[in-house]
């Protein structure tokens, strides 16, 4: 359900976190910024800055992937916990 009226503070930083698998459109629709994007981020960051959290995008919000190490390289380890 869209917010009436935009939100603020911690209160945009949760509903914007809830719709971020969603897109920052709907996102900022349910925030209660309708199309305006730009409002939308701008009071975003502040948001984080107020709490002290550094948000710069919307992106940020999003749920980080898991880390696959296979993309690292090969991993070197002993075969079992006797040859440290």
């Amino acid at each position: 359900m869209a917010s009436p009226e935009p939100l603020y503070g911690t209160d945009l930083i949760d509903c914007a976190k809830a719709n971020s698998n969603q897109g920052i459109e709907a996102a900022a629709e349910r925030c209660g910024y309708g199309t305006d994007i730009a409002a939308f981020e701008r009071e975003l960051k502040k948001a984080g800055e107020h709490i002290g959290v550094e948000i710069n995008s919307f992106g940020d919000l999003g749920t980080p992937t898991p880390f696959d190490r296979s993309q690292l390289g090969i991993e070197i380890a002993p075969e079992t916990p006797d040859e440290l």
